[in-house]
């Protein structure tokens, strides 16, 4: 340590404690975003905007596609794995394992086992509930799978995350393989 380093500012008594329950907890939103269900257990509302954390539970075959954003995310595997594609190299992360991605860097994770999977996922700063709220649908609890979208909705629902993606400094890629995917 330093002797010039800045004193700790007082406590701040505007904010309160937070408490998580996500089992019962019914002031939670849960939302549905695709096949997963995201719970926010804490928001930038409640961090003055320095990270928010994501109760996420991604059933078989779920997970994002590949996309990007200006933001840590990191993910601890509470049960479950998950095959994590980082930069275009794929690795499993257990349960009780953590992994950083960092800023800007292309990602995605897929459960592709046969039970599901549950992660907590912190992002820094806060923000990206906002966009999970915005795309995804309302669900009742932590574990309840979205409604399948039909093609037009499907449609809907892509356009509307690309419209919106931008305003939450995140950029949703190709999958790999494909001819825009080669020509980035």
């Amino acid at each position: 340590m330093t002797d010039h380093a800045a004193p700790v500012p007082p406590d701040d008594h505007s904010r309160a404690l937070t408490i998580a329950r996500p089992d019962q907890d019914e002031r939670l939103p849960h939302i549905g975003l695709v096949g997963d269900t995201y719970t926010i257990l804490v928001n930038g509302s409640e961090t003055a905007g320095k990270y928010t954390l994501i109760d996420m539970h991604v059933p078989p075959g779920g997970g994002p596609p590949p996309h990007r954003h200006d933001f840590e995310e990191m993910f601890t595997v509470l049960d479950g794995e998950v095959e994590v594609t980082f930069r275009g190299e794929t690795i499993v992360a257990r349960q009780g394992e953590t992994i950083n991605v960092p800023a800007n860097a292309p990602h995605s994770f897929t459960n592709s086992t046969d039970v599901p999977s549950r992660l907590l996922c912190l992002c820094a700063p806060a923000g990206q509930e906002e966009f999970f709220t915005l795309v995804g649908q309302a669900v009742a609890t932590r574990t309840q799978p979205p409604l399948p979208l039909n093609p037009d909705e499907q449609k809907a629902f892509i356009e509307k995350a690309q419209a919106l993606a931008p305003q939450y400094k995140t950029e949703l890629l190709p999958p790999p393989g494909t001819t825009q995917e080669k020509q980035r």
